[in-house]
């Protein structure tokens, strides 16, 4: 069976014992890595290395001794509790193995926890898991974590779900970082806070944040924040051919703006803004104004919808940069 994005967080917090197994899959490793963490975790809780109830096996072990797998889910454990098999890395060559498992599981079996790269819709492995009517199939995108993901993240280090405007400069940050990151700097400010009863503050998280961010598309941000219009077509060239996407690139204005629109609206006199760029940005807010702001952060959701939009037939990157000018043009005014 499929799970949404949505029924994907809460299924990762709290796993089902009965279910056969989850297929989770994407082509970011490390967010991938992070929810199959996450899931085994709570499945099985903290000993189950020591007391040998997970099993942990390759992808290309599995596809050159096929009865590895099956071995492993049928085995009986000297421990009581919770088993699962975990087959790492698992690509269409290991597929038969895992599909015979599948087919042979049995209620008691150890559950069976696979992750892969990036698979397409016509994967054997992806058809099998979604087709299967007692386990899940969880594709992990890009995208950026939801609030509550965040939420759990901060609970999952000890901390308490801070006020709304520090939850929203935490939200920022996982905007700009990627999750490996965003879950040290949580591990981090958990760590600063030790012994400390006091409510997670913005001067926490911006002591706790990493000081670098995406260089390359900071360079673009910049240059359209700044009014500088006439630099955007060489900076994009460089871009383009840098591999940058015109979806990564919107997201990152999105959140670069949303940045520049929560300083200007700020009324503490702590602005939460991250990162090497943090005193040019907060120049940036100011110039801009919360009001054209809102109307920047409004061009680029109607920019983002069109690149997304099934009938969109026109290169992306052309969208994107003439969004780019616009913007630009609306901060000289």
């Amino acid at each position: 069976m499929k799970l949404s994005t949505r029924d994907a967080t809460g299924y990762f917090a709290r796993p089902e014992a009965a279910r056969t197994g989850v297929l989770i899959f994407g082509r970011d490793g490390m967010r991938v890595a992070l929810k199959r963490q996450q899931m085994l975790a709570a499945l099985l809780g903290p000993a189950a290395e020591e007391e040998m109830r997970l099993t942990r096996l390759n992808g290309n072990d599995i596809r050159k001794d096929p009865a590895l797998l099956l071995d492993a889910v049928k085995a009986v454990g000297f421990f009581p509790g919770q088993r699962a098999v975990f087959a790492e890395d698992a690509n269409e060559n290991s597929a038969p193995a895992i599909l015979s498992a599948l087919a042979e599981w049995q209620p008691g079996d150890a559950q069976i926890v696979v992750t892969a790269g990036d698979l397409k819709p016509t994967s054997k492995l992806r058809k099998a898991f979604e087709a299967h009517p007692n386990a899940y199939a969880v594709g992990i995108y890009d995208n950026p974590p939801t609030r509550a993901e965040i939420e759990h993240a901060l609970r999952d280090a000890g901390l308490e779900i801070p006020p709304g405007d520090v939850l929203a400069a935490l939200n920022d940050l996982a905007q700009t970082i990627d999750p490996g990151d965003f879950r040290q700097t949580v591990e981090k400010l958990a760590l600063y806070k030790l012994g400390d009863t006091e409510p997670v503050r913005i001067e926490d998280v911006v002591a706790c944040a990493p000081t670098s961010t995406e260089a390359a598309i900071d360079d673009i941000l910049m240059v359209v924040a700044e009014a500088r219009a006439r630099e955007i077509g060489p900076v994009m060239q460089k871009l383009a051919a840098q591999g940058a996407t015109p979806v990564g690139l919107c997201i990152g204005a999105m959140r670069h703006f949303r940045a520049l629109h929560r300083a200007a609206s700020d009324t503490t006199g702590r602005p939460a803004i991250f990162g090497p760029n943090r005193d040019r940005m907060l120049a940036q807010s100011r110039k801009w104004g919360a009001q054209r702001l809102e109307t920047a952060l409004t061009l680029l959701t109607d920019t983002d919808l069109q690149l997304r939009s099934a009938g969109q037939h026109a290169p992306g990157m052309a969208l994107v940069e003439r969004a780019f000018i616009r913007l630009a043009m609306l901060a000289a005014r």
